[in-house]
């Protein structure tokens, strides 16, 4: 059985920890930002103007929408690192129950899932990314080595006909699963 997390090559020549859990009897592996970044808070002008307008009944155009949503949109951390499992586990990706409470920041789809056929994938390696939002009023930086949120190993179960249907082979990175 493997079932492990190493580094990507892109930062092999620095210092990441890879991800452990905290305490015997923690669930989850934590994960830590691979550099620095900066994650912008929600509330930039495009996104308050749009309130306003909407507040007020005003005329809202395509491109309002649009400039807001670049600010909504949510940013990918990287972690600097990759996990190997077994075929019918996936790693499932959870917020620090820290961060909302004490930093504003969330993972908008909830929870991330990390299937075992997305390691050292040819578009990223298998870098796990945490997708994150900053619902803060000010920026905020990520440190280096900033506990940004924790993985879980879970088994799944397929349907008893599962194998009568046809899979693609993983041939993307982040976000590639499902793709036509």
């Amino acid at each position: 059985m493997t079932r492990k997390f190493a580094r990507v090559s892109k930062y092999d020549a620095r210092t990441l920890e890879l991800p452990k859990r905290a305490t015997k009897a923690a669930a989850g592996y934590d994960f830590q930002a691979a550099e620095d970044f900066l994650l912008p808070s929600i509330w930039r002008l495009p996104f308050l103007k749009i309130l306003k307008r909407l507040r007020q009944a005003e005329t809202v155009v395509a491109s309002d929408y649009q400039a807001a949503d670049l600010v909504l949109k949510p940013l990918l951390v990287p972690t600097g690192i990759k996990v190997y499992m077994e075929p019918q586990e996936f790693l499932l990706i959870a917020n620090r129950s820290s961060n909302p409470l004490k930093r504003g920041l969330y993972l908008p789809n909830g929870v991330g899932i990390i299937d075992a056929d997305y390691v050292d994938n040819a578009a990223n390696e298998g870098e796990i990314f945490i997708q994150m939002i900053n619902f803060g009023l000010h920026d905020r930086l990520i440190k280096k080595g900033e506990r940004i949120g924790q993985g879980i190993f879970m088994p799944y179960l397929l349907t008893d006909d599962d194998e009568k249907t046809e899979k693609a082979e993983r041939t993307g990175g982040f976000g590639s699963s499902g793709m036509k």
